[in-house]
């Protein structure tokens, strides 16, 4: 029976919403567009399917049906349709996912990862908490410094830690909870908290930073950044790993003989091998460039040079590439669901959204439009695949609906929005883009994925509402 709603209810939640009435706005091909789109993200969330067969599901039922434009009052054809719903494969993000799992791949083959893993159990084995507060302090270390948190966490962070978990008897098939579901969550909950922390610590918020500029005449400088998410951020960044262990805690909490069991271990690997430095050459490599070039190179460039490198060099195999199943299938999944988030761009549904919840905004107070604000902006975010996306489509739109409100402070209005960047990714395992690496590793499983993002979501919001406004306020 179960089996069945799960099969029916994404079919049956697009029918209806495909039935009912237009919005009065929104174009007919929109709302079908939207109905296709809230069908998916149901499907996601049970999983009758894979998710990739479901976003590739959702990306062909509507290039069938030629619902979105390739241009603002023109018909799409035929060819225009199945362009758009290819889309997504040319988004760098996608390719840079794929190469995260390519260096977790070079890690496993070349027994790197199996080696840096012991070493850090052999320090901070004893308790889980202590790894995930190791874990935590990694991204925070590298958070300033890299603007793309796909490359500090799912290109640096996940290869390494992936190796963890099957120290300890826990694989994404065989006792996931043993430790690898704690450790994954840790991992990407905190990277979001360091990407709202720096201004250079997630991409888009120098983009918002951009459009703050240009459309408010606001310029917010790197201190006004930390200084506006610093309380947040403190209080965040010391809880997650604890707050993750509460709710999702591994089963395999301690172990008093793990780092003697570690040193033993690493004595058995013996000494460090070609292979395993040309790995870490390349990995460092691909960090500092992603670090110190990011001006010049494109962090997906360097993903892809490394990977070439690493096969030429021998440290993986084509057939190794070729054959990383996990890889392909979260590379086909989140470019479908890029593409179908573009989508809600495309045939202007975003716009009507975002003009409506502004317009049913009117009359209320200065406080209550700026709270109001910032929980549409934040909750929007499901329907995107893309913080950069999110912040191209909705913050001008927010910053000018804001805008019209007498008596509101603008300023404080643009700290409060681009403050929720990088929280905000939390809540989907889509959201932002270390998560369908994460996702992508089976460790934490669709539906509790799902849970723990709606559960951390509301505790980031409630963090950043309660301490983060009175803050800025006081500030302002």
């Amino acid at each position: 029976m179960s089996l069945n709603f799960k099969a029916l209810a994404p079919l049956i939640v697009g029918a209806v919403l495909w039935a009912l009435p237009v919005p009065a706005g929104l174009a007919p091909n929109a709302w079908a567009y939207f109905a296709i789109f809230a069908a998916v993200v149901v499907a996601l969330i049970l999983e009758p399917i894979a998710p990739a067969l479901a976003g590739l599901a959702g990306v062909t039922l509507a290039a069938l049906f030629k619902l979105v434009p390739m241009a603002a009052g023109k018909d799409p054809s035929a060819a225009d349709a199945i362009k758009w719903a290819l889309s997504g494969f040319s988004d760098g993000t996608v390719w840079l996912i794929f190469g995260a799992f390519m260096f977790a791949l070079g890690y496993e083959k070349t027994g790197l990862g199996k080696r840096l893993a012991l070493s850090l159990i052999k320090v901070m084995g004893k308790k889980a908490l202590g790894l995930g507060y190791a874990v935590a302090l990694a991204d925070l270390i590298l958070a300033p410094f890299m603007p793309s948190n796909t490359a500090r966490s799912g290109g640096t962070i996940f290869p390494v830690i992936k190796n963890i978990p099957p120290l300890y008897g826990s694989t994404p098939e065989d006792n996931p909870r043993g430790l690898g579901g704690y450790l994954m969550w840790t991992a990407l909950a905190t990277t979001c908290v360091t990407s709202s922390m720096f201004l250079t610590s997630l991409a888009p918020n120098i983009l918002a930073q951009s459009l703050v500029e240009k459309t408010t005449k606001v310029v917010l400088n790197w201190n006004d950044w930390f200084m506006g998410f610093l309380p947040v951020g403190i209080v965040l960044f010391a809880i997650t790993p604890l707050l993750a262990y509460i709710l999702y805690p591994p089963t395999k909490k301690s172990s008093d003989d793990a780092p003697i069991w570690a040193g033993n271990e690493l004595k058995k690997l013996g000494s460090i091998t070609s292979r395993e430095i040309l790995m870490a050459v390349l990995a460092l490599g691909a960090l500092l460039s992603w670090i110190f070039l990011k001006d010049q190179v494109q962090a997906t460039t360097v993903a892809l040079a490394a990977i070439c490198l690493m096969v030429v060099f021998k440290v993986v195999s084509w057939d190794d590439v070729i054959g990383y199943k996990q890889a392909w299938n979260v590379l086909a999944w989140f470019a479908t669901l890029v593409t179908l988030a573009d989508g809600l761009n495309k045939v202007g549904f975003l716009a009507w959204f975002a003009k409506s919840i502004s317009g049913s905004m009117v009359g209320l107070s200065p406080t209550a439009t700026m709270v109001g604000l910032v929980l549409v902006f934040f909750l929007s975010h499901y329907m995107f695949a893309s913080v950069t996306a999110h912040v191209a489509a909705m913050l001008p739109v927010m910053l000018a609906a804001a805008m019209n409100v007498p008596g509101l402070d603008i300023r404080l209005v643009s700290i409060l929005l681009c403050g929720t960047l990088g929280i905000m990714g939390v809540i989907t395992p889509y959201g932002t883009g270390p998560s369908p690496i994460y996702y992508g590793s089976g460790y934490v499983k669709g539906k509790d994925f799902w849970i723990l993002g709606l559960v951390f979501g509301i505790v980031y919001l409630g963090a950043f509402l309660l301490i983060g406004f009175p803050w800025n306020l006081a500030r302002a």
